[in-house]
């Protein structure tokens, strides 16, 4: 797990890293950064303690977000901050002008996670081509039922 001393995100939110400023709420921050991937990124970054709500533009139409005490996972991130989290996105999405975009976010290197620091991603899809936004592949298979319920019963005692 990083440090808040040596997490990108965190040096983001303090100021460390140049970014500009694009939207700001009680719990968030939307900020372009000073590096691009394909088009410019921006990040959006919630303020409190030092957790953040990320968005990344990825494509010349995209974006991700995070929530501040430097959570690693979702699961590390309290309620009151995921709340802000997607009406900002929603506002980062009609900002976009896409009609079509995905939100994603990872937890986990073997999820596809590369800053350990929660964010989420408002990815614009301006075409069906693979060559622009979020391209997916997810392989499917038919579920057995019973192993279905299993996991069913499972996970609604955890709740």
């Amino acid at each position: 797990m990083a440090s808040l001393a040596s997490c990108i995100f965190c040096k983001i939110i303090k100021g460390e890293i140049p970014s500009k400023k694009l939207l700001e709420t009680q719990h968030s921050q939307v900020v372009f950064t000073l590096r691009t991937h394909g088009a410019s990124i921006f990040n959006l970054l919630d303020l409190h303690s030092s957790m953040s709500a990320l968005f990344q533009r990825v494509t010349p139409s995209s974006s991700p977000s995070e929530p501040q005490d430097h959570g690693e996972k979702l699961h590390d991130i309290p309620d009151e901050y995921l709340a802000d989290v997607m009406p900002v996105a929603k506002k980062i999405a009609l900002a976009t002008g896409a009609t079509d975009y995905n939100i994603l976010q990872n937890n986990g290197k073997i999820a596809h996670q590369v800053v350990p620091h929660v964010h989420f991603h408002v990815i614009p899809k301006p075409s069906a081509s693979d060559t622009e936004g979020l391209v997916i592949g997810w392989p499917t298979k038919q579920a057995d039922q019973t192993e279905l319920q299993k996991l069913l019963d499972e996970m609604r005692s955890r709740l």
